[in-house]
């Protein structure tokens, strides 16, 4: 029964206008007249003979007034609530994700005004707030996708438009899965042939580097995957609190799990005059502050950098797995972008292999979880959800409790475990798919390579905007210049500076960038975060807007 009905017919039980000998036709209508009459005799025991009689088919007319008086009963009987913002998790209430905060919410309302034909400076709200390919206009990669719909519907095997390698992985895959089907479960670990696949691409791609299909974990997207070893490591109380070091600026991934699992942030800033470089003496800066008032006990490194872009050299690499081996530091290494690289003279170094070259007592002993997705790199699979992390020298025991808690969420999504399975066992020279594949992969991460400099080059030319060479990942980081007159005004609306800037970008503009602030950045310095990720003329009218709207930004706050 509707509550409000339920209510009003709990009254008029009480009234005795139910019960033996207590006329019901009207049923819900009869209970409610009876508590509005009630109401409107401020509490007496009105006689239900007194009602007017209901309408031919049971239907009652009610004044406002009595409407009013059974609202009032309704009201009177709602409790409070068992959740509210102040007996909710204090952690989950302390989660931020500026990718998806404010200023996207922002873009959703004006794009529901431009629906309803309110006029804007604008036509569309251009999304360049985060890194989602395909809805930029990338294509997927055909045998990607082919090979996927062949195991979301095997009767395509029977059919000659798919390429034979195709059907051959398919089957590969189906034969691993219960029943033969994409969808029965996996083991929480993920599809054994899924995982030897895995460890096979991770020993040609580090030259040799051995990898065992066992220290292999399919997961949702890479973020899974981190926040799985996240939650395993934190540990402790006060002092003795897990200490995680994560890069400023960062992903805000890293800082949300940090909050909701009430860890302790350690900020290590990397070099902006230096093209982001991470120094070790700003680790150890970092490491050393922090020994105050927690345990660090993880470090965190992005490579390539998102936001920032940065390509980290093989010397810069050694001297963080020198520093984590010498501190006893667990090292997360977030390698989503390892195919993103542009900028001549730059290549992307696996952790897991420099730590291999560095020798056995490195090799040996440093804790490392190494994450890649199906999200990001030429093939952009956002919506798969298909990732995986390899965790070498992991304590036995620690094994066993890490597959125990990916147990509780049974297992990653097996469509995203057969787009993994593609990205790391692409079609090989000599396959019938591989002349295609291999010109779809190089024209996607030829056009970003190309978008990349077109983004640099154009930012640079702006007064009071400085972007560093975009070598790698798929966003653009500008240092933007404010006005201290805006500063105020950005005060008065209780915002941080570039929160302001971006909400009259995308005000102004309709482009939806997000504001530095949401990744961290030194204090004093503003940012935006913008991915390159548009069609070319598309990104060039965005940059154009963006050029105008600072000019124009700069003047009115001079």
């Amino acid at each position: 029964m509707h509550r409000f009905g339920w209510v009003a017919k709990r009254a008029a039980a009480s009234l005795g206008c139910e019960g033996p000998g207590v006329r019901r036709s009207g049923g819900k209508d009869t209970a409610l007249r009876c508590a509005a009459s009630l109401a409107a005799a401020g509490g007496g025991r009105p006689p239900c003979a007194r009602l007017p009689p209901p309408a031919r088919g049971g239907t009652v007319r009610w004044s406002s007034a009595a409407k009013a008086s059974a609202v009032k009963i309704n009201e009177k009987a709602s409790r409070e609530k068992i959740l509210t913002l102040e007996s909710m998790n204090p952690q989950v209430k302390a989660v931020e994700y500026a990718v998806r905060g404010p200023i996207v919410l922002k873009a959703g309302e004006i794009e529901k005004e431009l629906r309803k034909g309110i006029k804007k400076p604008f036509t569309e709200v251009i999304k360049a707030n985060i890194g989602d390919a395909h809805a930029m206009g990338q294509r997927p990669i055909t045998f990607l996708r082919q090979v996927v719909a062949l195991c979301t519907y095997p009767n395509l095997l029977d059919s000659p438009s798919f390429p034979e390698d195709a059907k051959k992985r398919a089957r590969r895959i189906l034969q691993g899965c219960g029943g033969n089907s994409l969808g029965s479960y996996s083991a929480s670990q993920g599809i054994n042939c899924i995982r030897e696949d895995v460890a096979s691409y991770i020993e040609r791609r580090d030259g040799g580097v051995p990898a065992d299909p066992d220290n292999i974990y399919l997961t949702t997207g890479a973020s899974d995957g981190i926040a799985t070893i996240l939650k395993i490591l934190v540990s402790g109380g006060g002092k003795s609190r897990t200490g995680v070091m994560i890069p400023i600026p960062q992903y805000p991934l890293y800082s949300a799990a940090i909050s909701e699992l009430d860890a302790i942030q350690v900020n290590y800033y990397l070099d902006e005059e230096n093209c982001w470089a991470l120094d070790v003496n700003e680790l150890r800066r970092s490491l050393n502050e922090a020994k105050a008032y927690c345990n660090p006990k993880v470090l965190c490194i992005i490579n390539p950098g998102n936001p920032t872009g940065q390509v980290q050299n093989r010397k810069c690499i050694e001297d963080v797995i020198h520093f984590a081996w010498e501190e006893k530091l667990f090292l997360l290494a977030d390698e989503v972008y390892q195919d993103n690289v542009y900028s001549e003279g730059c290549q992307f170094h696996s952790f897991k292999k420099i730590l291999y070259e560095m020798g056995p007592e490195y090799y040996n002993n440093v804790e490392l979880a190494s994450f890649h997705s199906t999200s990001k790199g030429y093939m952009g699979e956002c919506g798969y959800r298909g990732g995986y992390m390899e965790v070498i020298n992991l304590h036995p025991e620690i094994k066993g409790q890490l597959v125990k808690l990916l147990s509780v969420r049974l297992c990653p999504p097996v469509s995203g475990q057969a787009a993994m399975d593609i990205v790391v066992n692409p079609p090989i020279p000599g396959e019938e798919s591989y002349s295609q594949f291999i010109k779809e992969k190089e024209s996607v991460l030829n056009n970003l390579a190309q978008k990349a400099k077109l983004t640099e080059d154009m930012f640079n030319k702006v007064p009071g905007i400085h972007c560093n060479p975009l070598q790698g990942a798929m966003y653009a980081f500008p240092r933007i210049f404010i006005p201290s007159k805006a500063i105020e005004e950005a005060k008065a609306h209780k915002m941080a500076p570039d929160m302001f800037y971006c909400m009259k970008l995308l005000e102004e503009t309709g482009i939806c960038v997000v504001p530095g602030s949401g990744f961290g950045q030194r204090e004093g310095s503003y940012h935006f975060r913008m991915t390159i990720l548009p069609p070319v003329e598309k990104l060039k009218i965005l940059l154009e807007k963006v050029k105008d709207f600072h000019i124009k930004f700069l003047e009115k706050y001079a």
